[in-house]
């Protein structure tokens, strides 16, 4: 997983807003499985963030192959080519890149995604 995409991830919950992403998780005997998280804050009665909660779903394996994983590995590639700081400016910077050249937000991006999977 790039740490780009867990940056935006809670960048964007600790701004008070939920999002979906696509998440590469590991399991305890070494395997890894993908998913699609939906993160939101968990408010108390006066609105304040006391946590978080995640419903998530199997993404669609088309989506995976054609857009997620690719994506994921060039943000990978990007920062493993400096040290931890530097690589991670470049590849949030990358991802910004991208969305701007589809002229979409991250939410926006991920939304026309699992329309196009539905």
């Amino acid at each position: 997983m790039p740490r780009s995409i867990f940056k935006l991830l809670w960048d964007t919950l600790q701004n008070g807003q939920e999002i979906f992403a696509y998440v590469k998780n590991r399991t305890k005997m070494g395997d890894y499985y993908w998913v699609i998280a939906h993160v939101t804050p968990s408010r108390n009665p006066q609105g304040k963030v006391t946590g978080y909660h995640s419903n998530r779903r199997v993404p669609d394996r088309a989506v995976l192959d054609e857009t997620i994983i690719p994506l994921y590995q060039e943000l990978l590639t990007i920062e493993r080519q400096s040290d931890r700081k530097t690589g991670l400016e470049k590849s949030y910077e990358k991802l910004a890149a991208v969305l701007h050249e589809q002229a979409q937000a991250y939410d926006e991006f991920i939304a026309n995604i699992m329309r196009k999977a539905g």
